[in-house]
């Protein structure tokens, strides 16, 4: 028996990629995919070819062959429950909201393998914590980076799972699901507000990252922005901060790091997009150039209920790391 998982890949090949080595078009068609990950399945034989399986990784593909990716089972561990402070903001029999401390993984992933919410609410929900979608990430209907703080909402039995599930769809959210962030970036955005619409797909050249991409790889990402304060310092006040909000309409992943480069106003801190780096340093406050994280914050969230459906609305503070850089700036 072909060894897959339970939910295939398809991909049909157009003339423009015509000639295409095999595990090069791949990443192409599934950009969630890594490129190393994709050679060793087909190397493995979970790839096929008009329905044969194919292990060539240098195979030119050729207009109207159809490839199926077979991915196979997950052989990963199940998480234990760890006893880890959690700040709880909101929780009944379905579902809790949590105010996530920067620098918590979400689930487990390579070199985090325990420590993270997921082996938190283990050991808070015990064996309510509904398993849909993944064992790594019971309970789990979206997620923020490790370094960005605030506002979570995690699902505590199925019914509740699949209700918060179809809100956070790109396609079925609506209005109901609220999702603003507070950031401080370097600059001010020109103009004051507004709204970035892109593609956003896997960056071509760095497997991390994502980028803002034209070609089909690409998600339609909307992000609503609206600067809120700015300060200045330096002989002219050349260096300048700004703390703006922004909306979701979509939910990519690094959606507000890669508009926020974009637009070229990387968030500070930012390790991964922040890479333009201000004017001068020379009078920038070593605080804010030592910032180990993305000055980035779940500010509020909304939702229906899945289960009451009650309009829920929560609101975390800006966290102490945030907080004090702030202060700097107020008093320089």
């Amino acid at each position: 028996m072909f060894p897959g998982n339970h939910k295939s890949l398809v991909s049909e090949v157009g003339l423009e990629n015509t000639k295409q080595r095999l595990d090069k078009y791949l990443a192409t068609q599934f950009p969630d995919i890594s490129r190393n990950r994709l050679q060793s399945w087909i190397e493995d034989g979970h790839v096929l070819c008009n329905g044969e399986i194919i292990t060539d990784l240098s195979h030119k593909v050729i207009e109207g062959e159809i490839y199926t990716l077979l991915p196979p089972p997950l052989q990963d561990a199940i998480p234990k429950a760890q006893i880890i402070h959690l700040d709880i903001i909101y929780e009944d029999n379905d579902l809790l909201v949590i105010n996530k401390a920067p620098g918590m993984v979400v689930h487990p992933a390579p070199g985090h393998h325990d420590s993270t919410l997921v082996n938190a609410l283990l050991a808070h929900c015990g064996d309510s914590l509904s398993g849909i979608g993944d064992v790594k990430r019971p309970g789990i209907v979206h997620r923020l980076d490790k370094d960005t703080s605030g506002l979570m909402v995690v699902a505590k039995n199925d019914t509740a799972h699949n209700g918060l599930a179809v809100q956070f769809s790109i396609e079925d959210g609506g209005k109901q699901l609220t999702r603003t962030y507070w950031a401080l970036v370097w600059g001010c955005p020109h103009p004051l507000e507004g709204t970035i619409i892109t593609q956003i797909g896997r960056h071509p050249k760095n497997r991390q990252k994502m980028a803002v991409v034209k070609d089909s790889t690409g998600k339609k990402s909307i992000t609503h922005y609206a600067a809120k304060k700015l300060w200045g310092f330096g002989p002219k006040e050349e260096i300048k901060i700004s703390l703006v909000e922004f909306v979701l309409e979509t939910g990519r992943t690094h959606q507000i790091r890669v508009h926020s480069h974009f637009i070229g106003h990387p968030v500070v801190g930012d390790p991964l997009y922040g890479r333009r780096t201000p004017p001068s340093t020379k009078f920038c406050p070593k605080e804010i150039l030592d910032l180990k994280r993305q000055a980035l914050h779940a500010a509020r969230l909304q939702f229906i209920h899945p289960i009451t459906n009650e309009l829920m609305q929560f609101e975390a503070p800006l966290p102490s790391d945030m907080q004090q850089l702030m202060k700097i700036l107020n008093d320089m």
